[in-house]
């Protein structure tokens, strides 16, 4: 018998009494096989927390835990003898399903990067999901977020009336201002031809993206119901400071259908929301069965949500001048990314929760919607070259926004 096992059968062999323990039952163990086996089977009623907390005063001397409670029984004993004593707790368990489905979101930004290189390789692939989908495929990401949220999230969202407005002044003054500085770029110092950056500009103008309330919602998800009010505000006032802004920096004043904006937020946002919500209040053990599934199905939506736009686009995407204008998509982003995650800080320096409102409002300041910058673009613009901007600002602002996901993810779980 090696070292350790004769140790630790000295200190079961004390602990458990064994003498008057087995006199007690009027049992004879005079085979010594047998009366290891006995002995390891009881060895291992005491296998848990007790035995554990006992085996800590051993002293470290080599030994571990688990092959102490292995060791129970002497090393010559014969395996046939322990086919009937109680089998040892298993040291593996298996991963459940249902942990397994709700990890899916962390294969997120992995899954968008692949629907980017399949839409630019075979665009067959998503150009199917034509914009008639995406209103339908962004409502069921905001009825996942509203079944994991409550109305007293979102009830304490509007009680922060200066984290909205710093939203709605980085969506509608701060991006215009970037969307302004580009397009001058781009036609001053590289000499682009002005439709490319009218579309720029354009693209700065419109409202918020529903996509930023899911990445708000992966991040921390606390803030999505601060999220979503900042993106639904933008949306419902977009009817009349879109206009405007195109006005100011275009010189063109564009006509926005405010009925359709109207039944955009209630299909898009409002309805599936509440849905969630109310779910969630009356029925919650559907909830809580339909819960492990929504992270997969909302993974598979926003890659036909990212790889659409760019299928459907992709000759514009490549044209000429399509290389310059990416360039020019992602600086903007990413300034406006920047924008909005150091100007929160500056200003709500003092707030406890001053790091997770940081990432909201980066959200809401770098994603914006691009489609409805797309559609403007295609209805009230001659020029083709006008919609190629908004088309890549689709790819750019989702990859992006899911990238900073991913980051910022790993950084609170090393946090930790």
């Amino acid at each position: 018998m090696s070292v350790n096992a004769k140790l630790l059968h000295h200190h079961c062999h004390t602990f458990h009494r064994r003498p008057s323990f087995l006199q007690s039952r009027n049992l004879r163990l005079k085979d010594p096989i047998v009366a290891a086996a006995y002995s390891r089977q009881n060895c291992s009623h005491f296998s848990g927390l007790r035995l554990s907390t006992f085996l800590s005063h051993l002293g470290s001397g080599g030994l571990c835990r688990l092959p102490l409670i292995s060791k129970c029984a002497p090393d010559n004993s014969s395996p046939e003898s322990f086919k009937h004593e109680i089998e040892s707790p298993k040291i593996e368990e298996e991963v459940p399903l249902v942990t397994i489905l709700k990890g899916a979101n962390s294969f997120l930004p992995q899954v968008v990067l692949a629907s980017t290189i399949l839409a630019l390789l075979y665009p067959p692939s998503f150009s199917w999901f034509t914009n008639r989908y995406y209103a339908p495929a962004l409502g069921f990401l905001m009825f996942a977020v509203g079944v994991n949220s409550s109305e007293k999230d979102f009830l304490e969202a509007f009680r922060r009336p200066a984290a909205i407005s710093a939203g709605y002044i980085g969506q509608f003054v701060v991006k215009p201002l970037l969307g302004y500085l580009f397009g001058t770029i781009s036609i001053t110092i590289l000499g682009l031809p002005t439709p490319l950056a009218v579309g720029i500009m354009l693209t700065s103008c419109v409202s918020g993206a529903q996509l930023s309330n899911y990445a708000t919602f992966l991040t921390d998800p606390e803030m999505a119901p601060l999220s979503i009010v900042m993106t639904s505000l933008s949306t419902a006032t977009a009817v009349f400071v879109t206009p405007f802004l195109s006005l100011l920096l275009i010189g063109t004043k564009l006509p926005v259908d405010v009925k359709g904006m109207v039944s955009n937020i209630l299909q898009i946002v409002v309805t599936p929301i509440a849905t969630g919500l109310l779910l969630n209040r009356f029925f919650p053990k559907i909830c809580s069965a339909i819960r492990p599934f929504l992270p997969p199905l909302s993974v598979f939506v926003t890659a036909l949500c990212v790889g659409a736009p760019l299928a459907i686009n992709v000759q514009s995407v490549m044209s000429p001048s399509g290389i310059s204008v990416l360039l020019l998509v992602i600086a903007f982003h990413l300034s406006a990314f920047i924008a909005g995650y150091s100007l929160t800080g500056l200003v709500f320096r003092d707030q406890p929760d001053v790091k997770p409102l940081q990432r909201t409002l980066s959200y809401e300041t770098g994603m914006q919607s691009s489609l409805l910058g797309l559609a403007l673009a295609n209805k009230f613009f001659q020029d083709p070259l006008v919609s190629i901007p908004p088309a890549i600002s689709t790819v750019i602002m989702s990859l992006m926004g899911f990238s900073l996901v991913m980051l910022w993810a790993r950084r609170k779980e090393s946090a930790v």
